[in-house]
């Protein structure tokens, strides 16, 4: 009999990374990365604006400083752990415990939309139909941002053990231009992650 910890592929919705939640948590607790450059990008957006936050994790570091800086955050993450830990730090934000790909984001549409160390994590159908379902449900001239790597490739996710997957810059620029979305800058940070910040057509 499988336990929480140790869920068949198939129905793990998270691609394995409920089994190293606890691990996950404590480390991004004492983290600071991402921090920054999400913070950049938000000051954009006036305050009080609704950010949905796609695999939040526990919330901290990342919806932790968007709270901080007069932001409200709503966190979807398919690790029971992780958004069991996401609701404690943030027990007013809307939350739910499913896939990105297959969410209905709270039936809202929105004018930033965050996926942080999230879209590689998964199958190519599944960043597929995620991308084309923040295109639904951005807002004329709404924000996303995003970290994949600038180029084609795939690895071994050293924390899961899974399959990552980037299908690179110009695979990314196409797929969101099909869904009315263009790339309006990228930069990397000192950890060596790269942000694509989109921009919803009006």
């Amino acid at each position: 009999m499988n336990d929480r910890s140790t869920p068949m592929p198939e129905q793990d919705p998270s691609h394995g990374w409920e089994a190293v939640a606890d691990k996950l948590i404590r480390h991004r607790a004492h983290s600071s990365i991402n921090v920054q450059e999400v913070r950049d990008w938000a000051s954009r957006l006036p305050r009080g604006t609704l950010i949905l936050d796609l695999g939040c994790g526990s919330g901290a570091p990342i919806a932790t400083a968007l709270a901080e800086d007069g932001f409200l955050v709503a966190g979807i993450d398919a690790s029971p752990t992780a958004l069991a830990e996401f609701q404690r730090l943030h027990p007013t934000a809307p939350a739910a415990c499913e896939a990105a790909h297959v969410s209905d984001f709270f039936g809202q549409r929105y004018a930033g939309i965050i996926a942080i160390g999230l879209l590689f994590l998964l199958p190519v159908d599944e960043q597929t139909r995620l991308l084309e379902h923040i295109g639904d449900a951005l807002l004329p001239g709404g924000r996303f941002l995003f970290t994949a790597p600038e180029q084609v490739c795939d690895w071994d996710d050293m924390s899961t053990g899974r399959k990552s997957v980037s299908l690179g810059a110009a695979g990314y620029r196409a797929l969101l231009q099909a869904h009315g979305m263009e790339v309006v800058a990228t930069f990397t940070d000192a950890h060596d992650n790269h942000y694509f910040d989109v921009r919803k057509s009006d």
